[in-house]
């Protein structure tokens, strides 16, 4: 009975210093095992892992690409427009040891400060150059500003285990107080712009107008031309007819005058003519014998 009081409380030990020599590392995440602080072993391979219980503990540390988005900061370009910048990071731990070394109990918290105060730095450094200016920072020549910022970011933070994948500028915009004063000038250039189509289409329009005014009197000139020219060779062919029948027999062509002169002075609606009866013009009136 003794020695099995004994026993039970051994294999209850025992149990406990096995399980507490095994630890488990995920697909996702890579370990180290440290003695006092000091790293004893890497556990990269996801599975089981052993450590000496008590003595020795684990320290996980993700192993997927992680994002940082840093605080706005303002930047001056070369032509002096301050523009409010944010970016946005991805990186990755690569060498926990360093990383371990670098950041100490810290972990990511430390390892993000100090990788943003990095890329601060280096938006400053890549935008303020003299070879960059607000139109260059957006324009499409920003992607290429991005790599180098990228490029500069990664060099620096591979002293800290860390490798930065992709930096990208989320938000590029003017500082408030600069706002309105930007508002007012592209306004003040829009509407000068706007009076400038303005005034371009009145002037082509005059010239449409004047083009147009020209057209109809040329086609009326040439049309009040081709009208004497058609009522003058008319009045030649009438003349000529007149002057046949008048060649043929002249009784009938003066009685057919008369009769087109009597035609058109007794149509209705003309005014009240006085004449004497005797007058030339019913000499073709006495003439004619009644039936």
């Amino acid at each position: 009975m003794r020695k099995t009081t004994l026993i039970l409380p051994a294999i209850i030990l025992a149990v406990i210093v096995a399980m507490s020599s095994v630890f488990i590392v995920d697909e996702r995440q890579t370990a180290l095992v440290l003695q006092f602080g000091q790293i004893k072993a890497v556990k990269e391979d996801p599975g089981l892992g052993f450590k000496i219980p008590l003595i020795q503990e684990v320290v996980y540390y993700d192993d997927r690409i992680l994002s940082l988005e840093t605080a706005e900061i303002e930047v001056t370009p070369s032509d002096d427009r301050r523009l409010v910048v944010d970016a946005f990071a991805r990186y990755r731990i690569t060498d926990v040891v360093q990383f371990r070394q670098a950041v100490g109990v810290g972990g990511l918290r430390v390892a993000e400060d100090r990788l943003e105060r990095i890329l601060n730095a280096q938006v400053r450094e890549v935008l303020g150059s003299d070879q960059v200016t607000s139109a260059t920072i957006l324009s499409s020549e920003r992607a290429g500003l991005m790599v180098r910022i990228r490029d500069n970011a990664r060099l620096r933070a591979l002293p800290l285990g860390l490798e930065v994948v992709d930096v990208r500028l989320k938000q590029t915009n003017l500082p408030v107080q600069n706002l309105d004063s930007t508002f007012a000038r592209m306004r003040a250039e829009r509407e000068r712009e706007a009076a400038d189509e303005i005034a371009r289409g009145k002037e082509a329009a005059q010239r449409v107008r004047a083009q147009a005014d020209r057209t109809v009197v040329e086609v009326e000139s040439d049309a009040a031309r081709t009208a004497e020219i058609t009522r003058g060779e008319a009045d030649a062919n009438r003349n000529a007819v007149f002057a046949e029948a008048f060649g043929k027999d002249q009784e009938f062509f003066e009685f057919y005058r008369s009769l087109a002169a009597y035609r058109k002075a007794f149509q209705s609606g003309n005014s009240s003519m006085v004449m004497s009866p005797d007058s030339e013009f019913f000499d073709y009136f006495k003439t004619v014998t009644p039936q």
